[in-house]
């Protein structure tokens, strides 16, 4: 779920307001867009060592994704390694520079203060979504993904959605990118594995929507608040939240699982799609409740 951040700095209000002013044409967001990389260069200058951990998370993101290609290659052949080509490495691309982009936002929620380094916690974070961004590469070369290397991918993800959290939790770096960084994550690994389902005939299309809906509404709404109305809109974590973000998780799972564990999955299968579909429901419609209460 989108996170509150700290109070809007006032460069990032001005750059807003200019641009919702000039009705985001061409010419406006072309100065967003500049002002903003301006803005995140001197952040990265000005902070010589966080720049310097963000070059090894860089290396470390790039030569991964090779060894993935390198591997796509050996396995599936030259063709399919050139298909997932074009789209792997522009998420990954895109992955490393909006992490540079975002620097500034490497900086405890309530205090402000910037961290050093990009921390352990935001590198699982990453490398979900690399994960992500392997699995997007392959739909969008038109490259079938078997469930058997989509349910490696997706469990990794899941492993390295723990660890991150525990991870900032114990070492106390929480950080405004890493609540970013984690719903952005989990929206493309999600959106990834659940085109894949469909794909494979596993997932109906209209389950497939309605499971994506709870990653689209609180992001359409965070994006419209943020751009439309200067405010970065607030969706905290909550029991029913967490709830159905394991159910679903649980339930894509049991999707994936090996046809040797059929007799298990079956018996999973209905019991855990009615929870995560009533779930799914009754956790976006508490918080719009508990808002309109405050």
């Amino acid at each position: 779920m989108v996170q509150q951040l700290p109070q809007e700095d006032p460069f990032v209000v001005d750059l807003l307001t200019t641009l919702c002013n000039e009705r985001f044409s061409p010419s406006a967001w072309v100065r967003f867009l500049g002002r903003s990389w301006e803005m995140s260069r001197r952040t990265a200058n000005e902070h010589l060592t966080l720049k310097r951990s963000w070059q090894h998370v860089a290396w470390l993101l790039g030569v991964l994704a090779l060894a993935m290609l390198a591997g796509n290659f050996v396995l599936e052949g030259p063709a399919i390694a050139l298909r997932l080509l074009p789209g792997f490495l522009f998420c990954v691309a895109w992955q490393i520079s909006d992490l540079y982009w975002h620097l500034g936002l490497i900086r405890r929620g309530r205090t402000g203060e910037l961290y050093p380094v990009v921390g352990l916690a935001n590198i699982f974070t990453q490398l979900r979504g690399l994960a992500a961004s392997f699995l997007i590469g392959r739909i969008a070369g038109g490259v079938a993904t078997l469930t058997g290397p989509a349910s490696l991918l997706f469990f990794a993800g899941v492993i390295t959605d723990i660890l991150d959290g525990y991870v900032a939790r114990r070492t106390h770096t929480q950080s405004v990118l890493g609540q970013l960084s984690d719903s952005e994550a989990d929206f493309c690994l999600y959106l990834a594995i659940t085109v894949i389902l469909i794909q494979n005939n596993i997932l109906p299309l209209w389950l497939g929507l309605t499971m994506m809906a709870r990653f689209l509404i609180p992001l359409l709404a965070a994006l419209a608040s943020y751009f439309f109305f200067i405010h970065r809109l607030s969706f905290g974590s909550t029991i029913l939240g967490k709830l159905a973000g394991a159910t679903q998780c649980l339930y894509f799972l049991v999707l994936l699982a090996p046809a040797q564990l059929a007799a298990i999955t079956r018996i999973l299968d209905l019991p855990l799609l009615i929870a995560t579909l009533v779930l799914l429901i009754a956790a976006p419609a508490a918080q719009i409740a508990a808002k309109a209460n405050n």
